[in-house]
């Protein structure tokens, strides 16, 4: 069960790969208690599934990076501590913020998983075209449905700390 709350509004969108190398998988996997998900997967043949409520939260994001580093806008005070490395303490002053000042969270954003796996040399296989295709059509409809700007899509690994490959090729 991969919705966890209420999603009161939603600010952005998180593209993700889900690491397995099915979509029946993904979809398994989604069933068990506690699980961790996205809104909606997109399958290697371009099959888009919504398997959460857009008006309930699911866990896809994982502790935020700051970004006032990416965006060269931190405060002294931001980058005092961000000197000391803590992903915890980061993502809790993170959280503190609202988006754009912050990334888009569990507690206000969207997420997409594209089945995609992970090789042994530790990269994401490439997103291939009828994903790609099915990413734009989807991306489309959510901003234009729910109005969030496209400077609030992010991969993945720009938000959070995981592989960096992750959604690498994906398009929208």
């Amino acid at each position: 069960m991969i919705e966890h709350g209420v999603l009161h509004r939603i600010r952005g969108i998180i593209v993700h790969q889900t690491g397995g190398s099915t979509g029946a998988s993904s979809l398994s996997s989604y069933l068990l208690q506690n699980a961790n998900g996205a809104h909606f997967l997109i399958d290697k043949d371009g099959t888009i599934y919504q398997v959460a409520s857009l008006r309930k939260q699911t866990r896809h994001v994982g502790k935020l990076k700051a970004r006032c580093l990416v965006e060269n806008r931190c405060t002294p005070t931001e980058i005092t501590a961000l000197r000391t490395f803590s992903p915890t303490a980061e993502h809790r002053r993170e959280s503190a913020k609202q988006v754009p000042q912050r990334y888009p969270s569990n507690e206000d954003s969207v997420g997409i998983e594209i089945v995609g796996a992970l090789t042994s040399q530790g990269i994401y296989e490439t997103v291939n075209e009828a994903q790609n295709a099915s990413l734009h059509w989807l991306v489309a409809e959510l901003t234009s449905t729910l109005g969030v700007p496209m400077s609030e899509i992010f991969r993945h690994p720009e938000v959070s700390r995981k592989t960096p490959s992750e959604a690498q090729s994906a398009s929208w």
